[in-house]
């Protein structure tokens, strides 16, 4: 990625002028980066939003320039974080409602929420199952119905000569099928756009990302990816069933749907962040386990994402829904395939058996599959790269939907097209034996008795290509088609992953991988002076595919179990963990993972393990922000209005103080409370007079709060009368009367520790008399993750 070095800032109020804040594209690019920028009395600050910056390239005054030695200003290589993200509460919020509750609960009812946990987790199990089913069985007719047509209209011109006619029908029915999936993601649902594996990484990192979990999510890209895969572009189904998993595991959770206006009146106890996360984490592992038939590896994926979180019964219930959701898959698919019964397709994509006996590897081998791991790093970089610069260029000039969709209608077409050219042209023709397993053979212009092996590469499903690749027998293709075929999808595959379709690019980078790792299998068994063959062309491949997959999206511990339960045979464990750490340590050392690249392109406020690895001169001094809003514990509720009201700060926690004397001494802190609390407060008209006189008032209970959560309602919709902007609000029992707190002088790898570990959403920030000076929030800590060129920044700006 480009290195835009800039230097951040946080100003408490937006432009006088009234700019919006600045609006993110979506990972997809499906809307443009507007920012509204206005010069400053200084003549070199620019706001954006809350935002300043200074290119740090520009003369500078001798004040501004003092600034570069101050902390809270310091260089920044990554984009402006968007301000339309806000934080999940992931830290519950023990005020006195909730306190209450829980000590009202008996042991038996502690013990029923268990068993409800479990039953959610196997009902996501089941739901996503059945999903994947529909999706693979829809995939299956489909392409098996358009891929039968065509063959049969090219071997009817092929003898009486108009091929062209061929392959305007390839690229009609092509780019037909892409424009439907195109258009429900572009014009209804853009967050269905992609695999959907960014949206829930950050999800699961503590981001609320807008729509990303609802039921019309689910349905577009449950249709979107149908599509994608039916009308040929160079993707796969798998990426998108985790993030149809998360949306099923949201929804059930819940015990309601808030799209289709239902409240089924159950798990109305599990309606808030803290156990919505828990389930959306099920629900990802359930998705990797329907698309891999990998359990383990689904339980893995989710811990490498969320592993503060977990313990032990919360990794059971993820296990369980992840075995469930492979069994459920397993067992409609036999019967969809008049095998009542017989478990032998645990995922959408199902590798084959690799044997020991054909498929062992010799120690010597090793140090050639680290340098596989090391080329697919290299590959991967280069497509991360590649690809960045075309989501740039999308963001810039593909903006609008009727574009988006006239896009991706053109690489569909054009991927028709560049395929039947290649097969067109191919002259490696390999005899049809009785035991072939190609779906669609085609003979073009090979005898009778032969077909063409380009076409088992470009003429099929991604899945059937990246088995046949797998498992064909030696001699099954010559070294000139895997060669073209790598170059030409490598391509093909770059340019398809962020249209606005559903999509993955797991099998892509599978079948990418399994294609140059097979040639290299070829090329050493020519090399080699023994007659054995022990350069296997499968063994290789297989190698091939990992070290691509990781070269691209930089997953090491969930992948390597991932491609070992896949593969079914544990013998390849070790060099498969191999060349995943070889490809990320490579790949990192060129540009960082796709997944990472679409993150930091919509500017989420993305916070990773670790702080810089120099930044432990930096406090929590210079870290939070400042001036902080408080209200005192008996608040007027015309202040709460207008703070609320107030769009040039839209803050979404404010510490509560209380005077502890009636001098002028400053007040001390005393809790916390959001502003989703206060705005139920404000509807349910909970103010101090109302209470005393007995008019109208009830008790406000926990299930006011989850019966509004998650879509709280915008502070314009509450009304409050003149009259009612003079009564007081006591937040006495609403507040969280223990939030965190850290002293000034704590450094920013101990609060970054803190705030990760904990999955906070504020953390307040006191002096020696426990007075609030400050508060750390998410966007805070994110702006201080750089990369590799911005840490080398930072040293030089801390001398």
């Amino acid at each position: 990625m480009a290195n835009i070095t800039k230097k951040v800032s946080w100003s408490s109020r937006a432009d006088e002028s009234g700019a919006a804040a600045e609006r993110t594209p979506l990972l997809n690019g499906s809307e443009p980066a507007r920012v509204s920028r206005q010069l400053s009395a200084g003549g070199s600050l620019f706001h954006i939003g809350r935002l300043s910056t200074v290119d740090l390239e520009e003369e500078m005054t001798p004040d501004e320039d003092s600034l570069r030695g101050r902390p809270k200003e310091i260089p920044h290589n990554e984009k402006l974080l968007s301000l339309k993200y806000e934080s999940l509460d992931y830290d519950n919020s023990e005020n006195q409602l909730f306190l209450e509750e829980e000590r009202r609960m008996s042991y038996m009812g502690f013990r029923c929420l268990e068993i409800s946990r479990w039953v959610i987790c196997g009902l996501i199990g089941f739901f996503t199952g059945l999903i994947a089913c529909f999706i693979d069985i829809a995939v299956e007719e489909l392409a098996g119905l358009k891929y039968q047509v065509v063959k049969e209209n090219i071997e009817k011109f092929t003898e009486v000569g108009g091929l062209s006619i061929s392959l305007i029908l390839w690229a009609v029915f092509n780019a037909a099928i892409v424009m439907l999936g195109s258009i429900i993601v572009a014009f209804w649902e853009p967050i269905a756009a992609g695999s959907g594996i960014p949206q829930i990484k950050c999800y699961l990192n503590g981001v609320k990302i807008p729509r990303v979990v609802r039921l019309k999510t689910l349905l577009v890209k449950v249709g979107g990816v149908i599509c994608s895969v039916v009308g040929g572009l160079a993707v796969g189904k798998e990426g998108p069933m985790i993030h149809s998993g998360a949306v099923i595991a949201a929804g059930v959770s819940q015990g309601r749907s808030t799209s289709l206006k239902r409240d089924f009146k159950i798990f109305e106890y599990f309606r808030r962040d803290t156990e919505k996360r828990d389930f959306v984490s099920a629900g990802a592992a359930a998705g990797v386990s329907a698309a891999f038939g990998a359990p383990v590896g689904g339980v893995l994926f989710s811990l490498e994402e969320g592993a503060s979180f977990w313990n032990q019964m919360l990794t059971w219930r993820i296990f369980f829904a992840s075995m469930f959701s492979t069994f459920t898959l397993n067992f409609f698919l036999s019967i969809y395939h008049n095998k009542p019964g017989d478990l032998s397709n645990p995922g959408l994509i199902n590798f084959g058996r690799f044997e020991s006996d054909s498929m062992a590897y010799n120690l010597y081998e090793i140090p050639l599959f680290i340098a596989m791991g090391a080329l697919g790093g290299f590959l991967g970089a280069c497509f991360n790269v590649l690809n960045y610069w075309l989501t740039i260029f999308r963001i810039r000039y593909v903006h609008r939907p009727c574009l988006q969709v006239m896009e991706a209608m053109l690489v569909a077409a054009v991927t028709a097209t560049v395929s039947f050219t290649m097969i067109y042209f191919s002259t490696d023709c390999q005899p049809l034996g009785p035991d072939h397993n190609e779906e669609y053979p085609l003979q073009l212009f090979c005898a009778d008795g032969e077909y063409n092996s380009m076409a088992t590469a470009f003429f099929n499903t991604p899945e059937r290509s990246v088995r046949s690749l797998f498992h064909n027998p030696p001699g099954t293709y010559n070294p000139l088609t895997l060669g073209l075929f790598t170059l030409t999808y490598f391509f093909l595959a770059c340019w398809t992953y962020g249209l606005a379709v559903s999509a993955g690019v797991f099998i892509p980078s599978l079948l990418i991988g399994a294609a140059w790792g097979r040639l290299c299998g070829i090329l050493l068994a020519s090399i080699s002076a023994s007659d054995s063959i022990w350069a296997v062309p499968g063994k290789y491949a297989l190698i091939g595919a990992a070290a691509q997959l990781g070269g691209i999206v930089r997953m090491t511990l969930s992948l390597t179990v991932i491609m070992v339960e896949a593969t079914g045979n544990v013998t390849y464990g070790l060099p498969i963990m191999l060349v995943l750490m070889t490809a990320k340590i490579v790949g990192d050392y060129f540009e960082e993972g796709l997944y990472d690249i679409h993150i930091k392109l919509q500017s989420v406020p993305f916070l990773h393990w670790e702080a810089p690895a120099t930044s432990h001169w930096l406090t929590a001094r210079e870290v939070m922000s400042s001036p902080v809003t408080c209200f005192n514990r008996i608040e007027k509720v015309g202040t709460i209005v207008d703070v609320l009201s107030n769009t040039s700060t839209n803050h979404n926690g404010f510490p509560v103080v209380v005077h502890v004397s009636d001098n002028d001494e400053p007040a001390k802190l005393c809790g916390l409370i959001l502003r989703s609390q206060l705005i139920v407060l404000l509807k349910h008209k909970v103010f101090v007079e109302l209470a005393r006189s007995r008019l109208t008032q009830r008790k406000l209970q926990l299930k006011d709060f989850r019966d509004a959560y998650p879509r709280f309602p915008p502070i314009q919709s509450i009304h409050v009368s003149q009259d009612e902007r003079e009564c007081m609000m006591d937040l006495t029992e609403f507040m969280n009367p223990t939030p965190y707190t850290v002293p000034m002088e704590t450094s920013l790898p101990r609060v970054f520790k803190l705030f990760r570990a904990l999955g906070l959403r504020h953390l307040v920030v006191v002096d020696d008399s426990n007075r609030v000076v400050g508060l750390v929030t998410r966007k805070d800590l994110a702006r201080y993750h750089l990369g590799k060129h911005g840490l080398e920044e930072l040293q030089l700006a801390q001398t």
